[in-house]
Formats: C-alpha cells, sequence, structure tokens
C-alpha cells in the first residue's frame, strides 16, 4: 500500500446548518478520533447553539450551488487535481479528489475560492464565511473506495449509507 492516499473525499457544511445536539449526530472536540461515537441528539444543546450563532444558518440557493460548483471544478483544473465527484448541495458540498497536497489544503482552497466567486457574483454580500468552521477529510486508499465515495457524492445523497475506506 502506497503511503499516499489514491484521493480525498472532502466535505464542507454552510454556515449554522448542523449544530452539536442535532438529531443527525455531531462530533465535538471529545468526540472526534476515528471510529468515536457520534454525539446523541440533545434538543437543549442544539438550541443552545443555535442561539450563539453570529448569523442566520446558511442555505444555498442554485445559483451559489453553480457559482460554487464552478469555482471548485476551476480550482482543480487550475492546480491539476484530478476531480472525481461534485455535489454542491443546499447545506454542504461533497467532492472526491486525487491533489498532491494535505487534504486539509485542498479544503482551505475550496471553501476561500467558492467564497470569493460568490462575492464576485454579488450571490455573497455579507463579511462573514459562507463556511462552517473546517469540515471533513477522509483518505480513500483503494479503487473501491474512491468508487464508492464516487457513487455516494453523485447518486446516495439522500440516503444514510455510509462510504467504507
Amino acid at each position: 500500500m502506497s503511503d499516499r492516499p489514491l484521493a480525498y473525499l472532502i466535505t464542507f457544511r454552510t454556515y449554522g446548518t448542523w449544530l452539536h445536539g442535532d438529531d443527525r449526530g455531531s462530533m465535538d472536540r471529545d468526540h472526534r478520533t476515528y471510529g468515536a461515537p457520534q454525539l446523541v441528539p440533545d434538543v437543549s444543546r442544539r438550541n443552545t447553539a443555535y442561539s450563539r450563532l453570529a448569523s442566520p444558518p446558511v442555505t444555498l440557493s442554485p445559483e451559489q450551488r453553480r457559482v460554487v460548483g464552478d469555482a471548485i471544478r476551476g480550482q482543480c483544473e487550475h492546480r491539476d487535481w484530478s476531480l472525481h465527484a461534485l455535489n454542491v448541495r443546499t447545506e454542504h458540498v461533497h467532492v472526491v479528489v486525487s491533489a498532491d497536497v494535505p487534504p486539509e489544503a485542498v479544503l482551505n482552497v475550496f471553501k476561500a475560492y467558492s467564497t470569493r466567486a460568490l462575492r464576485q457574483s454579488e450571490l455573497w454580500l455579507r463579511a462573514t464565511s459562507p463556511w462552517s468552521r473546517h469540515g471533513s477529510t477522509r483518505y480513500l486508499w483503494s479503487e473501491e473506495s474512491v468508487s464508492r465515495a464516487c457513487v455516494y457524492v453523485s447518486e446516495l445523497q439522500d440516503t444514510p449509507k455510509a462510504v467504507s475506506q
């Protein structure tokens, strides 16, 4: 096995759309190691997190989604990264990409250039970012895991299937 993954599955969410205590579960600083269980739903914790938001949650319009997708495709082409799958949803973005840099750098490029493109198109006028802090960066080590991630991103967004590594 190579010491470099074949690709990454990168996911990032819009601001305020998946808070600690949410019914879907969540991870916090004490529960974020690989294989750790998610936090159980907790209405009180979710309401507290919601009350602390600096601005309303962000939901992307169809035009904003198009601009974000174009920005990500453009950065992949510009940086010679292989884009395997992309799905820009109203509250999150999934990308399967092969890149010669760490996944955190890829995540940062995607978020920064998506925000820049939204601002240049005047579809994001707030001073704050439309994205939540950080995101998920999963390593894909085999052709099978890349293929499964691509199917998940492209076809299984509305089902609770997990992507195996």
